[in-house]
């Protein structure tokens, strides 16, 4: 009996040793917790702009960026947490580190390989942001980290169970408008363009394993106060928006279910959910009362008409700037980019919502299959 006692509390001290040593996160007490791998622009740069060189106007690692929630700047160009933030939380898993911040080990429970100023084609401000076919290098970086330390059955099945999460496309519209009101290229090509460079990605990502991809619909950045000042710059009615970029937007967003739904035609066990996110931010610009907000056509932080010159934190080429009282009265923290308080509210829709905006599965079910 001494024998038997002394053995079964040796067994318990290697359990509760191992367990110490090497942590599993799981949900609901079954199995370990899928990871979360995320790509895209500034709606989910949690920092990587920080290292690249780039200029500041893709930058945000100042305050009062991050000022809501960290108390200091990230590089995430919000006063806090971003949509890809609220989501490990719901998942129970620890914030996604960026690419750059990864090290040796952090890369387990998912990687956030976004950055600002991106998108969908390389040659959408080349050389200073990191495009989408680059955040996959990336990523198969990651992939052969995984491999290195779990090895290929293990890396595997990781790959499989994981979530992946896509906000892109919005800078690729944008920014010919910047330096050319009238949209220099046929429309429709276009929007074909930027969706076949973002289902090819997604391809790839299936071919590496992946299963599950959650996908935005774009911002309507033509509504931002970004957007607003802009079209009064050049001569439209004061408080309109770029109506020719709002519907460019929405184009790419009515065309991304056919595209999704060919993929899950074409790839055997690929799975999608779409995110409706041009919907829940016009819904919040239109009726901000509605949904908690005072403010929706102004930023909190930035300068000139509607705060939309982007100049909050005074480190870009205009230094002016006025910052509000309470943020969470805004739907918009700088000129194009939601309060914590707005993406707050997208990832609890995004995480269970109706699939009037998220469809056809909520991420919660990503998350337990």
């Amino acid at each position: 009996m001494a024998f038997s006692t002394n053995l079964f509390y040796v067994c318990c001290l290697f359990f509760f040793a191992f367990l110490f040593t090497n942590p599993i996160r799981c949900v609901d007490g079954e199995g370990p917790l899928p990871a979360l791998f995320v790509f895209g622009d500034s709606i989910l740069d949690s920092g990587n702009n920080n290292i690249i060189n780039t200029t500041t106007q893709f930058q945000a690692n100042w305050l009062p960026y991050g000022e809501t929630f960290f108390k200091a700047p990230t590089g995430r160009p919000c006063d806090g947490r971003l949509i890809s933030d609220f989501i490990a939380e719901f998942a129970n898993l620890p914030l996604i580190p960026a690419y750059f911040e990864i090290g040796t080990d952090k890369f387990l429970h998912g990687v956030n390989f976004a950055s600002s100023g991106s998108g969908c084609l390389v040659e959408t401000n080349r050389g200073i942001v990191i495009d989408l076919q680059t955040q996959l290098t990336h990523f198969n970086e990651v992939v052969q980290l995984l491999e290195n330390k779990l090895g290929k059955q293990k890396s595997q099945q990781l790959l499989t169970d994981a979530v992946y999460m896509f906000s892109t496309g919005s800078n690729d519209y944008a920014f010919p408008y910047l330096t050319n009101p009238k949209f220099p290229f046929p429309k429709e090509q276009f929007s074909q363009m930027v969706l076949g460079n973002l289902t090819a990605i997604l391809q790839k990502i299936y071919n590496k394993g992946g299963k599950k991809f959650t996908i935005f619909t774009l911002a309507p950045e033509g509504c931002s106060p970004g957007g607003r000042a802009f079209n009064a710059q050049l001569g439209g009615k004061s408080g309109d928006c770029m109506q020719e970029l709002s519907a460019l937007l929405e184009m790419h967003s009515n065309a991304l279910p056919q595209k999704l739904t060919q993929l899950q035609q074409n790839l055997t066990g690929f799975n999608y959910t779409l995110f409706d996110l041009y919907k829940l931010f016009t819904e919040r610009i239109d009726n901000p009362s509605k949904y908690g907000f005072n403010v929706s056509t102004e930023a909190c932080c930035g300068t000139g008409p509607f705060k939309g010159i982007n100049s909050c934190g005074g480190k870009r080429q205009v230094k002016e700037y006025d910052l509000c009282q309470n943020v969470t009265d805004y739907v918009f923290f700088d000129a194009s980019h939601p309060t914590e308080a707005a993406n707050k509210q997208f990832a609890q829709l995004l995480w269970n919502g109706t699939t009037d905006f998220i469809a056809p599965h909520n991420l919660k079910s990503f998350f337990q299959l």
